[in-house]
């Protein structure tokens, strides 16, 4: 197994990964089984699996309507160790500073590092209507820069809990997010840059970027962290657009732009055929991407891989990819 930055180094031709989510509470793995044999065929070097802290939800009772606290998708330490020991892929977990005390993300740690399992991606995470209570003598990372500082100190032997102050240092390669078109609560996008310079001078190894449509906004950002003092591997993220529901999803949840091509041409098709237009758009963004020496793409699959492989096969189609 390799640490992501050892992939993106060692790499002899264009690197593909996925992320994945977990099935929702109480539901059924073999879908998610299903998905990962399908991109096993791709090679991936890694796949991501998102974590997800409690948040609020309502329910329909015989007494009513009722708030609850659940977490609706557990899951994310079984996935990664079931992806990494069976199909002896790289697992990236997700750890978040929402929802979590810094307790339990050491704790979490912990049992990843028992695990072998030594990258991670540090998010904030969304905010999910829920504020979990810090209980007395507990403490919560602020910010992602305090989450990377955390596994950094770690990683140095560091641990929060005394008894441990003898433990063996973890090993752990640090992801972080980057947002081609800024993170909406930043005012500007060298702000956002910014804050990723402070995430990586913390001890972060590489960032992965969220979902954008245009090339063109991604060629600007990584221009502008490296003008920023950013040296750090950055890893396009993309997502498949695939129906026409997600001209509206899309931009409303991730707050990023559609082209104005790419809407029109999808509100040109077919329900059936948008899947296509997607696909197309996405092949030709991955080919522009590695004609300019970007070295590794990261996609976005949640638990549906039929997109993906439409788009692999189109790139090997195009002779992008072997």
């Amino acid at each position: 197994m390799a640490k992501v930055i050892e992939h993106l180094k060692n790499a002899k031709e264009p690197l593909i990964s996925f992320e994945l989510i977990p099935p929702k509470r109480g539901g059924d793995i073999k879908s998610l089984l299903s998905v990962i044999e399908d991109i096993l065929k791709y090679h991936p070097p890694f796949v991501d699996i998102t974590s997800h802290s409690a948040e609020v939800v309502y329910e329909e009772t015989t007494k009513g309507i009722q708030k609850k606290i659940k977490r609706k998708r557990p899951g994310t330490l079984g996935i990664c160790a079931l992806i990494q020991h069976k199909y002896n892929i790289d697992a990236v977990p997700h750890i978040l500073t929402h929802g979590f005390t810094r307790e339990e993300t050491e704790d979490f740690l912990i049992e990843l590092s028992y695990l072998g399992i030594e990258n991670v991606l540090a998010i904030r995470g969304d905010d999910n209507g829920y504020q979990k209570p810090i209980p007395e003598g507990k403490s919560k990372n602020k910010y992602t820069v305090d989450l990377v500082k955390q596994i950094v100190a770690m990683n140095r032997g560091k641990y929060l809990e005394e008894s441990l102050l003898d433990a063996k240092p973890s090993d752990f390669c640090i992801g972080v997010s980057g947002y081609p078109e800024k993170h909406f609560e930043a005012p500007n996008l060298q702000t956002d840059v910014n804050f990723v310079k402070a995430k990586v001078d913390a001890g972060a190894g590489y960032v992965v970027t969220q979902m954008f449509y245009d090339n063109k906004l991604f060629f600007k950002y990584i221009d502008l962290c490296a003008k920023t003092g950013i040296n750090a591997p950055i890893i396009p993220g993309l997502k498949i657009l695939t129906s026409k529901a997600h001209l509206i999803s899309i931009p409303k949840n991730f707050y990023i732009n559609l082209p104005q091509d790419l809407v029109d041409e999808v509100n040109a098709s077919k329900p059936e055929r948008v899947i296509d237009v997607g696909v197309e758009w996405a092949a030709n963004q991955v080919e522009e991407l590695l004609k300019n020496n970007i070295p590794s793409v990261h996609f976005y699959i949640m638990q549906n891989s039929q997109p993906v492989v439409k788009l692999m096969e189109r790139l090997k189609a195009k002779k992008v990819i072997a």
